[in-house]
């Protein structure tokens, strides 16, 4: 059974953080935290990107800065053209990477700062994403090691600086957790994100996290304030929105991709949700535009 995976990352001896570049087919990187931060770039790809309780759809330019130990994935769409690639630039630090006290300094006020709101994701948009996408670009090919160190100051306090953002997991539910209970929430969260659009079986969520059913749905409603199947409707009718708007498919199709076994419940819960039925929706959008 999947879940919010843990991942051990270890920083070469010669380099106190990590900058990577993917080039792969898709993005297939399951629901995971660490406890380093983490900026990621997507060069190129489009899919479903998830972040704490937050779903949204990336496409080429996506830039998110995590903070510690908030669980994420960049899920690439279903369908891929043969021969296509997807590419993204990935830099990954401890706290502490340039010493316990270095990052309290008044010069770095700015930088401290954004490591607090880094717990919620951060997404830089407009001319900040542009602007950080070609530092990182060109982080991502030096070779010095003193010089890359100052290149990652310097996105760091441009991003710290910068207003140009959305925060993802706005709100902060798993950066508000104690670090007793993240792993539990993030378990239960990465088998939504996992399952959501298959059934879903409270008696493996709650076998992943080692608590009774009945205990669950408790500690899931204490720490959430939504139920468990509350949380799992949320992110079908997201998942649902995002294609009535992005595609021209049928509302039985997306229904069923959403998750939901039966189009008239379908119907039902969105229109519960969104005061609207899904095909007025799309409508309205349409409109819209």
């Amino acid at each position: 059974m999947i879940k919010a995976q843990f991942e051990s990352l270890n920083p070469k001896s010669h380099a106190s953080f990590l900058v990577n570049s993917f080039k792969l087919q898709s993005f297939t990187v399951p629901y995971h935290f660490h406890p380093e931060f983490e900026l990621t770039l997507i060069v190129r790809g489009r899919g479903k990107r998830y972040v704490g309780k937050n779903m949204g759809d990336f496409e080429d330019g996506d830039l998110v800065f995590l903070g510690s130990d908030l669980p994420h994935s960049w899920k690439s769409e279903d369908v891929t053209e043969p021969g296509d690639y997807v590419q993204s630039i990935v830099v990954q630090f401890e706290r502490n990477f340039l010493g316990p006290e270095f990052f309290t300094k008044p010069e770095l006020t700015n930088i401290n700062n954004l490591f607090k709101i880094s717990a919620y994701g951060i997404r830089y948009i407009d001319k900040t994403a542009e602007n950080i996408s070609s530092q990182m670009k060109l982080l991502a090919q030096e070779e010095n090691a003193f010089t890359k160190m100052q290149m990652l100051l310097d996105i760091l306090e441009n991003l710290a600086i910068s207003r140009e953002y959305i925060l993802l997991d706005q709100d902060g539910m798993v950066a508000q957790q104690l670090n007793s209970n993240k792993e539990r929430i993030n378990a239960a969260l990465g088998y939504i994100v996992d399952n959501f659009r298959n059934e879903i079986l409270l008696n493996k969520v709650a076998g992943i996290v080692n608590m009774s059913p009945n205990a669950f749905c408790k500690y899931f409603k204490k720490v959430t304030n939504k139920t468990f199947m509350d949380t799992v409707i949320d992110y079908r009718i997201n998942f649902a929105i995002r294609q009535l708007l992005s595609t021209d498919k049928p509302v039985s199709e997306i229904a069923m991709e959403s998750g939901f076994g039966d189009v008239s419940h379908f119907y039902k819960i969105f229109k519960r949700n969104m005061k609207m039925s899904p095909l007025n929706y799309r409508k309205n959008f349409q409109k819209g535009l």
